[in-house]
Protein backbone atom coordinates (compact mmCIF):
# COMPACT_ATOMS: atom_id res chain seq x y z
CA UNK A 1 0.00 0.00 0.00
CA UNK A 2 0.80 3.17 -0.58
CA UNK A 3 2.02 6.33 1.97
CA UNK A 4 -0.43 7.91 3.99
CA UNK A 5 -0.91 11.88 3.72
CA UNK A 6 -2.23 13.59 6.76
CA UNK A 7 -3.99 17.22 7.13
CA UNK A 8 -5.89 18.93 9.53
CA UNK A 9 -8.09 22.20 9.60
CA UNK A 10 -9.94 23.61 12.57
CA UNK A 11 -14.27 23.83 11.77
CA UNK A 12 -16.03 26.58 13.41
CA UNK A 13 -18.98 24.13 14.36
CA UNK A 14 -19.44 20.97 16.50
CA UNK A 15 -18.31 17.93 15.67
CA UNK A 16 -21.87 16.09 14.54
CA UNK A 17 -22.29 19.28 12.39
CA UNK A 18 -19.18 18.60 10.70
CA UNK A 19 -20.19 14.52 10.46
CA UNK A 20 -23.23 15.35 9.15
CA UNK A 21 -22.21 17.13 6.08
CA UNK A 22 -19.27 14.44 5.70
CA UNK A 23 -22.49 11.85 5.58
CA UNK A 24 -24.40 13.63 3.26
CA UNK A 25 -22.88 12.67 -0.44
CA UNK A 26 -26.30 13.32 -2.26
CA UNK A 27 -25.32 16.91 -1.50
CA UNK A 28 -21.28 16.35 -2.35
CA UNK A 29 -21.38 17.82 -5.73
CA UNK A 30 -23.24 21.21 -4.45
CA UNK A 31 -20.10 21.72 -2.79
CA UNK A 32 -16.93 19.39 -3.55
CA UNK A 33 -15.75 21.01 -7.03
CA UNK A 34 -14.57 17.65 -8.19
CA UNK A 35 -16.96 15.36 -7.28
CA UNK A 36 -19.48 14.97 -10.11
CA UNK A 37 -22.08 12.41 -8.98
CA UNK A 38 -22.44 10.35 -6.08
CA UNK A 39 -24.85 7.06 -5.72
CA UNK A 40 -25.35 5.43 -2.65
CA UNK A 41 -25.48 2.13 -3.30
CA UNK A 42 -26.02 0.60 0.27
CA UNK A 43 -26.38 1.50 4.02
CA UNK A 44 -25.87 -0.07 7.13
CA UNK A 45 -27.97 -0.76 10.05
CA UNK A 46 -28.37 2.55 11.00
CA UNK A 47 -28.89 3.91 7.69
CA UNK A 48 -25.90 5.33 6.85
CA UNK A 49 -23.89 5.19 3.83
CA UNK A 50 -21.97 1.98 3.25
CA UNK A 51 -21.02 1.91 -0.62
CA UNK A 52 -20.67 4.86 -2.69
CA UNK A 53 -20.28 5.56 -6.28
CA UNK A 54 -18.57 8.96 -6.88
CA UNK A 55 -17.88 10.40 -10.06
CA UNK A 56 -14.99 12.10 -9.83
CA UNK A 57 -13.19 15.07 -12.09
CA UNK A 58 -10.30 16.65 -11.23
CA UNK A 59 -9.33 18.12 -14.61
CA UNK A 60 -6.58 15.66 -16.22
CA UNK A 61 -8.01 13.38 -13.71
CA UNK A 62 -11.63 11.58 -13.77
CA UNK A 63 -12.66 8.59 -12.33
CA UNK A 64 -15.46 6.70 -11.49
CA UNK A 65 -15.26 4.78 -8.12
CA UNK A 66 -16.81 2.93 -5.18
CA UNK A 67 -15.80 3.27 -1.55
CA UNK A 68 -16.78 1.04 1.61
CA UNK A 69 -17.37 3.02 5.02
CA UNK A 70 -16.91 2.07 8.24
CA UNK A 71 -18.58 4.89 10.55
CA UNK A 72 -17.60 4.83 14.29
CA UNK A 73 -20.15 4.31 16.51
CA UNK A 74 -19.57 7.51 18.75
CA UNK A 75 -19.40 9.69 15.50
CA UNK A 76 -16.24 10.76 15.58
CA UNK A 77 -14.36 8.88 12.90
CA UNK A 78 -15.10 7.29 9.36
CA UNK A 79 -12.69 5.50 7.16
CA UNK A 80 -12.76 3.90 4.02
CA UNK A 81 -11.42 1.98 1.30
CA UNK A 82 -11.55 1.27 -2.52
CA UNK A 83 -13.86 -1.63 -3.63
CA UNK A 84 -13.31 -0.52 -7.49
CA UNK A 85 -12.12 1.58 -9.43
CA UNK A 86 -11.05 2.40 -13.29
CA UNK A 87 -8.02 4.82 -12.37
CA UNK A 88 -7.16 3.39 -8.64
CA UNK A 89 -6.15 0.21 -7.47
CA UNK A 90 -6.35 0.94 -3.84
CA UNK A 91 -7.71 4.16 -1.46
CA UNK A 92 -7.97 3.90 1.74
CA UNK A 93 -9.04 7.46 3.94
CA UNK A 94 -10.04 8.42 6.97
CA UNK A 95 -11.54 11.53 9.06
CA UNK A 96 -11.36 12.08 12.80
CA UNK A 97 -13.11 14.37 14.54
CA UNK A 98 -11.98 16.10 17.72
CA UNK A 99 -13.50 19.11 19.46
CA UNK A 100 -11.37 21.68 20.13
CA UNK A 101 -13.13 24.01 22.16
CA UNK A 102 -16.53 25.49 22.48
CA UNK A 103 -18.16 24.69 18.98
CA UNK A 104 -14.86 23.93 17.38
CA UNK A 105 -13.68 20.76 15.93
CA UNK A 106 -9.77 19.49 14.67
CA UNK A 107 -10.60 17.56 11.69
CA UNK A 108 -7.91 15.43 10.27
CA UNK A 109 -8.05 14.03 6.89
CA UNK A 110 -5.88 11.22 6.29
CA UNK A 111 -5.98 9.53 3.33
CA UNK A 112 -3.58 6.52 0.78
CA UNK A 113 -4.47 6.10 -2.88
CA UNK A 114 -2.67 3.90 -5.76
CA UNK A 115 -3.40 4.60 -9.16
CA UNK A 116 -3.14 2.00 -12.15
CA UNK A 117 -0.78 3.87 -13.57
CA UNK A 118 2.39 3.74 -11.87
CA UNK A 119 2.83 7.13 -10.69
CA UNK A 120 6.43 8.75 -9.16
CA UNK A 121 5.76 8.55 -5.06
CA UNK A 122 7.09 12.20 -4.40
CA UNK A 123 4.38 13.24 -7.52
CA UNK A 124 1.65 11.28 -5.82
CA UNK A 125 2.38 12.71 -2.43
CA UNK A 126 1.82 16.27 -3.74
CA UNK A 127 -1.70 15.43 -5.55
CA UNK A 128 -2.76 13.93 -2.66
CA UNK A 129 -1.66 16.67 -0.77
CA UNK A 130 -3.81 19.31 -3.18
CA UNK A 131 -6.82 16.94 -3.25
CA UNK A 132 -6.68 16.67 0.94
CA UNK A 133 -5.86 20.85 1.11
CA UNK A 134 -8.92 21.28 -1.68
CA UNK A 135 -11.07 18.59 0.15
CA UNK A 136 -10.98 20.17 3.89
CA UNK A 137 -10.91 23.85 2.62
CA UNK A 138 -14.48 22.44 1.26
CA UNK A 139 -15.62 21.20 3.69
CA UNK A 140 -15.16 23.77 6.04
CA UNK A 141 -17.09 26.35 4.28
CA UNK A 142 -19.75 24.10 3.67
CA UNK A 143 -19.96 23.29 7.07
CA UNK A 144 -19.71 27.10 8.37
CA UNK A 145 -22.03 28.13 5.77
CA UNK A 146 -24.33 25.68 7.13
CA UNK A 147 -23.69 26.54 10.94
Amino acid sequence: MADQSTQSIEVDAPPEKVMAVIADFASYPEWAKQVRETEVLATDDTGRAKQVKLTLDAGPIKDVYTLEYDWAADGRSVSWHLVRGQMQKAQDGRYELVPVGEGRTRVTYTLSVELVLPMIGLLRRKAEKMVMDTALKELKRRVEDLA
